[in-house]
């Protein structure tokens, strides 16, 4: 079966960025609804398209097609009595943006004294990545899962 629109797609992945080292991979196969259900980078659902069980991929992309260009204005110095006693870098907190309304995740960078500095950027954000990937699995996604745009089920989303 060869991956079109609403086929439930399992792969294992691994990113890079531009100097080639490793920045993340699977230990466990994903699953992702194929056929702009924004589920996946864009321009990895393209290069998937049309490919089949035991087709590899590898893709390049720029900031702006992987994980988007660095933002300073999302670095944000707080006060340390706003967040938990226990607070430290790497935890991750919601916040309403004040001017679209949007949930933002902000990750603590560093805490000194009595400052905590948060970053709203993706960790990958401003690099250019090298996203190679192996095809494990491709069914057709059943009508629930067509519905709500996701995958349901094992590597998938459970509600």
């Amino acid at each position: 079966m060869q991956i079109a629109k609403n086929s439930v797609v399992t792969l294992h992945y691994k990113m890079y960025d531009s100097e080639g080292k490793l920045l993340d991979e699977t230990s466990e196969p994903i699953s992702y609804l194929h056929g702009g259900y924004d589920n996946i980078l864009p321009l990895v659902e393209e290069a998937l398209h049309g490919k089949k069980i035991g087709d590899s991929i590898e893709v390049t992309m720029e900031p702006e097609d992987a994980f988007g260009d660095y933002e300073s204005e999302l670095v944000r110095v707080e006060t340390k009595d706003v967040f938990p006693q226990d607070v430290e870098v790497g935890m991750v907190f919601e916040a309403d943006d004040p001017e679209t309304g949007d949930l933002l995740f902000f990750r603590v960078t560093e805490v000194e004294g009595d400052k905590v500095v948060v970053d709203g950027n993706h960790p990958f954000a401003g690099m250019a990545i090298r996203f190679v990937a192996k095809v494990e699995e491709v069914r057709a996604a059943n009508d629930e899962e067509i519905m709500h745009g996701h995958v349901h089920g094992e590597h998938g989303h459970q509600h």
